[in-house]
């Protein structure tokens, strides 16, 4: 039975991940991964198949196989309002070890039939990009490795506008949307701001990955400084997982955390069952962890890597992300694809790590927040929750955990985070509040005529499967115009 973390919030205990990494910052990147152990692992060679490889698989040499993983149900949540966090039950894992919503497709490939997947060194081997000849790779692949500025040439107008596009049907309104953001950002000194008034609206599907990592702050807004700002922050992501995997002892119990978290992470999606989008995440999550002790890894940041992970992906692919194996890819792309999404993680997190440390005050504050706003806003629901003797950090601890990700599709969520990152620090954290407020008295109707068990029960299991893009710009206008009404009442909301 994995050791859990029973934490005070707001007068009830709610339970967390194991071994919640609370320490104390030491001054290097270096120093810090070593403070977890200097021991240097001695490998045996084990026969490791493509992208699916981890670096922690030697930890399993000796495991027992569990069984054949059957398929069952995608639903997530229990329909009992007393299991309120049963996604983070570690109770779970061994159910979770045999069934998945989908099932594992495992790249158990022959020595002859592909031998530039096989494990030869004590290092993972991918296709290379020049060894693969694949339909679903694009054909600029190089260019945007290189510079992800060279995507721009990529699209061209709207017959080069994917059907899968964020942008409305309109086809001259979305050349024309097209043509702002190509605008500002082939300019040599890309115009931040005004980069934000175009993405608060949505941005084009094929210029999401350059224009996250600008508005993160991950690429630099001048043009001749990104080719080799991209190539040092990779390197050293890759310097980073060799260290932690191969020079320093593994915390056992942070990576048993991860090693559940990462398989039950959108079960519903196959991209997330393939093995090699797996052994990525792992290897992601890990390093952030072992990064920042003080917070250690929480469960919940697995959700959040996911955006990041399938938007770079959509990059350098041109079949559905969501269905994709990573495996098939080049490494090349694997590696720019991990390295990329640790670091707009590691930026999306420091704007909200008090979220993930001690006692989580951050959430505590947006819960508080989240209760005010719903009194002003709805007042006959706020009394109504009230009567009912319902607390709002028994419903809304997830939506500020996992950012609303476990109650709306990783497609809604990344066209919410457009608009989130185009709200600049506080997108993720002040805006959010108001977006969670909006989110809930959309439900005001149903849940003033309910009873203490079915709003709970209601509220873990929102029908919100038939949403798109339009509800989802309904909520962020209407989050909008509240925090426009309170902003000069928003005190409470830091």
């Amino acid at each position: 039975m994995p050791k859990q973390e029973m934490v005070q919030l707001d007068g009830s205990e709610y339970m967390f991940g194991e071994h919640g990494g609370r320490g104390t910052t030491a001054p290097t990147f270096f120093k810090r991964l070593t403070s977890y152990g200097s021991k240097t692992h001695k490998h045996d060679d084990v026969k490791v198949v493509g992208a699916s490889y981890s670096h922690a698989d030697n930890m399993k040499k000796n495991k027992k196989k569990s069984s054949k993983d059957k398929e069952e149900d995608p639903s997530r949540r229990s329909g009992s309002y007393t299991d309120l966090d049963d996604d983070w039950d570690a109770n779970v894992d061994n159910g979770l070890r045999n069934t998945q919503a989908v099932k594992c497709v495992e790249n158990k490939v022959e020595g002859s039939e592909r031998p530039d997947l096989i494990k030869r060194s004590s290092k993972d081997v991918y296709p290379s990009i020049r060894q693969i000849s694949a339909s679903n790779i694009k054909s600029q692949v190089f260019g945007i490795l290189h510079d992800p500025s060279n995507s721009l040439n990529a699209v061209r107008g709207e017959s080069d506008l994917s059907v899968n596009s964020t942008l409305s049907k309109s086809a001259p309104t979305d050349s024309i949307k097209l043509g702002k953001f190509k605008t500002v950002l082939a300019a040599p000194n890309v115009d931040i701001g005004e980069l934000k008034k175009l993405a608060w609206s949505g941005i084009p599907l094929e210029l999401r990955p350059l224009s996250w990592q600008l508005l993160l702050g991950y690429l630099p807004t001048n043009s001749d400084r990104r080719v080799d700002t991209l190539a040092r922050k990779r390197q050293e992501y890759k310097d980073g997982v060799e260290h932690v995997f191969h020079k320093v002892a593994l915390d056992q119990a942070m990576w048993h955390q991860i090693e559940i978290d990462v398989p039950r992470t959108n079960p519903h999606l196959k991209l997330y069952g393939f093995p090699a989008t797996q052994r990525s995440l792992e290897r992601i999550l890990y390093l952030w962890a072992v990064r920042h002790p003080a917070s250690g890894y929480v469960q919940g940041i697995n959700d959040l890597v996911t955006p990041f992970f399938q938007t770079f992906l959509s990059a350098y692919i041109d079949e559905d992300v969501e269905s994709c194996d990573p495996a098939q890819l080049p490494r090349e792309v694997m590696d720019v694809v991990e390295a990329d999404s640790f670091w707009c993680l590691s930026k999306l997190l420091e704007g909200i790590q008090d979220n993930y440390v001690h006692a989580q005050p951050g959430i505590q504050r947006q819960v508080a927040g989240l209760r005010d706003l719903t009194s002003r806003i709805d007042a006959k629901l706020a009394k109504h929750l009230e009567s009912e003797q319902v607390e709002f950090m028994q419903f809304s601890f997830r939506w500020m955990n996992c950012l609303l990700m476990r109650e709306l599709s990783v497609k809604n969520t990344i066209r919410m985070w457009d608009t989130y990152m185009a709200e600049g620090p506080n997108g993720f954290s002040e805006f959010h509040v108001y977006v969670c407020a909006t989110f809930l008295v959309r439900w005001s109707a149903k849940l003033i005529h309910m009873e203490f068990q079915d709003i709970m029960i209601f509220l873990q299991s929102l029908p919100t499967k038939d949403w798109g893009e339009g509800e989802i710009e309904l909520l962020l206008s209407e989050a909008f115009m509240w925090q426009s009404l309170f902003k000069n009442a928003s005190a409470h909301l830091r």
